[in-house]
């Protein structure tokens, strides 16, 4: 993994657990601290002299109440020193298709559990919320499948089984989960888990986030059938009938990010839990969406959504 300018493993703040606070602070309050419980920062809260050297302890002028930097945010209440969250969060974010949760608990000297669950808060805090904005210019859709292989099963089944993923049936009897992703050309990717590829539920989730002046670009599955009336445009390419590409018509984009993210979940991760499926595809996203950008710029991009977000272990159970 090449170094970053900006970031390598052996920077204090991946070392020492008050310089990594230092920088999360200057991060989460760049212009002055603001209390997370009452949300005051006019009067601006101030330090304590804390007999725990690892520790930052500030206390609010108006709600009299103390607080770190890790308070209403998914690293509160961890008893994990703030360098290797930094750490685990560099890790996960330079890693171009994913870092398995054993590899981090051997780099940074925690338990298995401890670095599975800390890799789960942080794609947690990488989730964006799908509402805050429509998508828009050229959308590419389509759905895949992620999960099981057949074991033993003869190449007919397995021709069959395929022809069942390009109608967007789910395979009888399989274990696979259907994502449906939608990706701006040049720009954003938005992934969602399906129960069930429906006309329903397919155009639900292209109604709910792009743009109606939009032109959309899906293959010819008959659930997209009737977009372009509600849509700028609607172009469809025909893969049954072997066409891939007419021009600057195709889906070859939306189709590059499921390439990243198969080799993510067949080659790293190996298995993922159809329970945890979301927050997998919102580290995956979040790569993408961030991929033009140095590894420094998309870790803090993530320490910026960690804010006002909480995972407890029970939850992931």
């Amino acid at each position: 993994m090449a170094a970053d300018p900006e970031f390598n493993l052996l920077d204090p703040r991946f070392t020492d657990p008050v310089a990594a606070a230092e920088y999360l602070e200057s991060v989460r309050w760049p212009d002055r601290v603001a209390c997370p419980h009452c949300g005051e920062s006019e009067r601006e809260p101030y330090r304590l002299n804390s007999k725990a050297t690892t520790r930052r302890l500030w206390k609010c002028r108006a709600c009299r109440k103390q607080f770190t930097v890790m308070v209403g945010t998914i690293f509160e209440s961890s008893h994990v020193p703030l360098n290797k969250w930094l750490a685990a969060f560099y890790l996960l974010c330079s890693s171009k298709k994913g870092m398995s949760a054993h590899q981090l608990h051997r780099m940074l000297d925690v338990t298995y559990k401890t670095a599975w669950f800390m890799f789960h808060r942080i794609r947690e805090a990488m989730k964006d919320d799908a509402f805050t904005s429509r998508m828009g210019g050229v959308i590419e859709a389509d759905e895949t499948y992620i999960g099981g292989k057949r074991r033993g099963s003869r190449r007919t089944k397995r021709d069959q089984d395929r022809q069942a993923e390009l109608r967007g049936r789910p395979k009888p009897g399989g274990n696979k989960t259907a994502v449906f992703t939608l990706v701006e050309r040049d720009g954003r990717a938005r992934s969602f888990r399906m129960a069930n590829v429906t006309a329903e539920n397919l155009k639900g989730a292209i109604r709910a986030n792009v743009d109606r002046n939009a032109q959309l670009m899906t293959d010819g599955l008959k659930s997209y059938h009737g977009l372009g009336h509600e849509f700028a445009q609607h172009d469809v390419i025909e893969h049954h009938r072997g066409e891939y590409a007419r021009g600057t018509v195709h889906t070859q984009t939306v189709e590059s990010y499921f390439a990243n993210l198969k080799r993510g979940v067949n080659g790293v991760y190996h298995h993922v839990s159809r329970a945890h499926l979301d927050r997998y595809l919102a580290e995956f996203d979040h790569r993408w969406n961030h991929r033009h950008v140095s590894d420094s710029v998309r870790t803090t991009s993530a320490l910026l959504g960690a804010e006002g977000k909480r995972l407890k272990y029970r939850e992931t159970r």
